[in-house]
């Protein structure tokens, strides 16, 4: 089914816009519904949601991660400690003479080591890539399946840059977590449990005394982190809304210069590109200050080191070479202590991201199937809606009690002032909104006990503002059904009327169009929405104000076609042109959520009622 959200029928439409304040020369503050900041402490189950994306790889490529890791950990301990007996046995020890053949021993060991340790780092990174990209295709692509089965009314709240953000920039933040994160925070673990063992095997006094200084750094870390999560938090919640507007300002583009807004709007964006500025660097600072804070506490332990073990080497209980050891230890004990304090503000900055992410999985479509929904059999298009009530916002009734029948062939034209209720029949008749009360069924099957894309497959829509996506107009055609050879295309695009201007294009079928077909006129874009959808051979199809940018010429041409095209079809015709639905074999009149009139042109005329007013209205400017 071909279709496009309406939200300029939509009384609420830009619900998902500003809140608060508008930025503008005063440089007032403002709140996306959708972007205050999500309060929810840290957690090992969200994190431990995040790391399930990586399960599927566990027992293919973490294994061979793991054994570079154990090695390449391995080989980097036995270093010092060799180190240790160069010095002690070979350059300068206790008894005897030095030993150049220990020596030149000892390096070519060494020299193995650090191979072994080169070869095992570069493949543990090229595993960890692989994993790392994995997941977030994974994790990339759920979200977006995701948001593919997301009710109208969710977007109907939220700018699509907003949406936008969660898919691109807060899954992006994830990687670096994924590809070298996780893995590091294993290393940097195994290591540290490795040299607090060797430290106190080579001298558990002087070994207590150097780690005395880890409970001073746990400290500091748990005081920062709030303020570090919050203030993540705070930069993606800027970038969504530099998105937001971003998306609004290029599509609104022709808009704000014809009505030379462009400087107002550049001092909008200036507002908010501090504001995000600003943040960043808050949260920059606060991040950054862990590296210096652990390297002070860093340093004192290395006093400490050399203080006491000169001390110890007085007292015999230490060889120079073991000191110069436990220094690479110590040295080496430092490193990963860094590493975990910015590991844990990656964790947190990850934190931050998958919130946003998982708050978009863990929505819920308000349009769903019922666990016993049946699929909806091919239809002969039969429609009756019964006391049918509906509300966009609690309390504001946009249908009141609507009653309407439509037999299958039948061609219906629902006709009124903007905002009476007619593209709300519409969107409710496709089930993009549940209505509040009352019944809509179809061929006797109540819409909301079948399945969503049996009812919807069923159903052609052609709306005012067509979307045309990026492609040729072959593949914008084929979008109606995919499995269409391109001698039904060509069938469907000269029963509208559009073969001829396809033709005359560049390529013919194969044109590529530009985005939202920015290369067609109107009229053409309507065009292509029309074989678009009747390609899908629906059983019911709608036009909402399909005629509205089409030149006479051209209406002419396409009335001839829905002649034969709406035969044996069930339609619904919303125009403002009344001109349009003259033959309708039922005209519908809404005001304010309430049929007042219906029957064909012919009854109503002769009742001079709201409709007679209408068409008397409109041919009086014509």
């Amino acid at each position: 089914m071909s279709t496009v959200t309406n939200t300029e029928k939509h009384p609420h439409g830009n619900a998902g816009k500003l809140k608060g304040k508008t930025p503008g020369k005063t440089g007032e503050r403002f709140v996306y519904q959708d972007d205050e900041i999500i309060e929810k402490p840290f957690n090992w189950a969200q994190l431990t949601r995040l790391f399930a994306y990586m399960k599927p790889y566990t027992k293919q490529l973490l294994p061979l991660v793991i054994l570079m890791m154990v090695l390449g950990t391995l080989t980097k301990l036995t270093v010092p400690y060799l180190t240790s007996m160069a010095i002690d046995k070979a350059i300068a020890p206790k008894e005897g003479p030095t030993s150049i053949t220990l020596l030149y021993t000892i390096t070519a060991v060494v020299l193995v080591l650090y191979i072994i340790q080169w070869l095992a780092s570069t493949y543990r990174i090229k595993y960890t890539n692989i994993i790392g990209q994995r997941v977030i295709y994974d994790l990339r692509s759920d979200l977006f399946k995701h948001i593919q089965k997301l009710s109208f009314n969710f977007f109907d709240k939220r700018p699509a840059g907003s949406v936008l953000v969660r898919v691109t920039n807060d899954v992006n933040s994830l990687q670096e977590l994924f590809t070298s994160g996780v893995v590091n925070l294993m290393i940097d673990c195994v290591q540290l449990v490795g040299i607090v063992v060797i430290l106190l095997m080579i001298n558990w006094k002087l070994g207590l005394a150097v780690v005395l200084t880890v409970p001073v750094m746990f400290v500091i870390s748990t005081k920062l982190r709030v303020r570090i999560r919050r203030a993540w938090q705070d930069v993606r919640m800027k970038n969504s809304r530099i998105n937001s507007h971003l998306n609004e300002s290029i599509q609104g583009i022709r808009v704000t210069q014809a009505y030379t807004q462009e400087q107002e709007n550049i001092q909008f964006f200036d507002t908010m590109n501090m504001e995000s500025k600003k943040s960043w660097d808050r949260a920059s600072m606060l991040n950054q200050g862990f590296g210096p804070l652990i390297e002070i506490t860093g340093g004192f332990g290395t006093l400490i080191l050399f203080w006491f073990g000169a001390y110890l080497i007085q007292q015999g209980e230490l060889t120079v070479g073991l000191l110069v050891a436990f220094s690479s230890y110590v040295g080496s004990f430092w490193e990963p202590i860094n590493r975990l304090g910015q590991m844990y503000n990656q964790l947190l900055v990850a934190m931050a991201s998958s919130e946003r992410i998982f708050e978009f999985i863990d929505e819920k479509p308000s349009i769903d199937d019922k666990p016993d929904a049946l699929p909806l059999p091919k239809i002969k298009g039969d429609i009756k809606l019964k006391d049918v009530v509906f509300e966009y916002e609690k309390g504001r009734q946009a249908l009141k009690g609507i009653n309407l029948d439509a037999d299958a062939g039948q061609t219906i034209a629902l006709v009124g002032h903007t905002g009476s209720g007619k593209s709300t029949i519409i969107n409710l008749l496709s089930r993009f909104y549940d209505i509040s009360s009352g019944k809509i069924t179809i061929d006797g099957y109540d819409i909301r006990d079948v399945q969503l894309d049996t009812l919807r497959s069923q159903i052609g829509i052609v709306l005012q503002d067509t979307f045309i996506f990026s492609g040729t107009i072959r593949d914008n055609i084929r979008f109606g059904r995919l499995d269409a050879t391109d001698e039904e295309i060509e069938a469907v695009a000269r029963a509208v009327n559009a073969h001829e201007f396809i033709e005359k294009l560049p390529g013919g079928y194969d044109t590529e169009v530009e985005e939202r077909g920015n290369m067609l006129s109107m009229g053409q874009r309507q065009l292509l929405s029309f074989a678009r959808a009747l390609l899908a051979d629906p059983r019911i199809l709608i036009l909402d104000e399909a005629t509205a940018s089409i030149d006479t010429e051209t209406e002419l041409k396409i009335q001839q076609a829905l002649k034969v095209l709406l035969k044996g079809r069930t339609s619904f015709i919303v125009a403002h042109r009344l001109s349009t639905i003259r033959h309708a074999d039922k005209i519908i009149v809404l005001d304010h959520g309430e049929i007042k009139e219906q029957g064909n042109h012919a009854q109503l005329m002769q009742q001079r009622g709201t409709y007679f007013g209408l068409i008397e209205a409109q041919f009086r400017f014509i």
